[in-house]
């Protein structure tokens, strides 16, 4: 995230004002939205110029009377200029209104500009000249109708109504940019989370993969390669080799199967799938190694068997089946002792011993 993402959330309206695609050097491109709010102030100001316009023909002259009124269409279209220039248009239509009322709704909409556009700094120093402007007419051009110091607190009044208007947009607009930041960088970490877990279980599979696979290849290898260097030898041979191969190749698709079932999506279940191994299956895999022409000795002492729980022996099954599988690769002919002792409270030792 650059430094301009990081903070573009505090200024909602930079973001607005200033679109990604526009060329650097060159203002900003409205949108339809912009043209309709800066149209809407537009005829805002136009509607309370033409109000004060009346008063100030009934107490000055005409030449002042339309000189407020070119002051006034003058303010009225600088508003076009506020998306490029909020605080300068502001402060300028502000001080013209001091000494032309007609320009006071066009004031009142260039600060209502800032206060949206602006950190709340600028926005209370412009506000206090709106404040000091509209007290400086009362006496500049005062309106007989109006008591001064009435007319000092509605110029006041209405100076931070628009002004809170103003923050108040201001703020929605910052909460919900911030909610669709939370949102964007909510959906960022779950695809993390994601691809992470994903990751994770692609490792989970490979071990297991290779923890179950490696000892039923090793049998093929070794009964495969006493075939291809024993062509002479004893049909009897020959055919318990074949036996053994089709029935590791058979247990090798079978924990395949196992394992690429973990893939499947919740529903696809099957039932009749292949237990896991536990302490029990022991002797099969000790049977399987023996069978393989490795010498086996199982030395199993356990008080109670029964009472080890699933995961703990598939655990040992596992450092049994990968040590023996090491052992026929590594070290082919020698004896190998198997060693599992244990009792409730003490835990569990495997050894595999050649």
């Amino acid at each position: 995230m650059t430094r301009t993402d990081r903070h573009a959330w505090l200024l909602p309206s930079a973001m607005a004002d200033t679109p990604a695609d526009s060329p650097p050097g060159r203002p900003p491109r409205r949108t339809v939205r912009d043209w309709g709010v800066d149209t809407l102030l537009f005829l805002v100001a136009a509607f309370f110029g033409l109000i004060a316009g009346e008063t100030t023909e009934q107490l000055n002259s005409e030449v002042v009377a339309f000189a407020d009124q070119l002051v006034g269409a003058a303010a009225c279209c600088a508003l076009w200029l506020r998306r490029r220039r909020p605080v300068g248009v502001a402060v300028v239509v502000i001080v013209v209104s001091t000494f032309a009322p007609v320009a006071g709704g066009a004031a009142l909409a260039a600060l209502f500009g800032v206060a949206v556009h602006r950190p709340f700094r600028q926005t209370a120093a412009v506000s206090a000249l709106a404040v000091v402007s509209s007290t400086a007419q009362v006496f500049l051009r005062p309106d007989p109708s109006l008591h001064p110091l009435a007319a000092v607190v509605i110029g006041v009044v209405v100076t931070l109504l628009v002004v809170a208007w103003g923050m108040l947009v201001r703020s929605r607009r910052q909460l919900v940019e911030a909610l669709r930041e939370r949102a964007r960088r909510a959906e960022a970490e779950a695809g993390l989370r994601a691809a992470q877990a994903q990751r994770l279980a692609r490792e989970a599979i490979a071990r297991e993969m290779h923890d179950v696979l490696a000892h039923r290849l090793t049998l093929l290898s070794v009964h495969a390669g006493a075939l291809e260097f024993r062509p002479d030898a004893p049909p009897a041979q020959i055919a318990r080799a074949a036996g053994v191969i089709r029935d590791s190749a058979h247990e090798a698709l079978q924990d395949l199967r196992e394992i690429i079932g973990v893939l499947r999506a919740p529903g696809d279940e099957t039932g009749g799938e292949r237990p896991q191994p536990t302490l029990a299956t022991l002797d099969s895999l000790v049977a399987e190694s023996r069978e393989a022409g490795m010498k086996v000795v199982l030395d199993a002492t356990l008080d109670d068997p029964a009472g080890v729980p699933a995961a703990t022996g598939r655990t040992v099954y596992r450092i049994a089946q990968e040590g023996l599988t090491n052992a026929r690769k590594h070290a082919p002919g020698t004896e190998v002792t198997l060693t599992v002792r244990g009792r409730p409270g003490d835990g569990l030792t495997v050894e595999v011993r050649n």
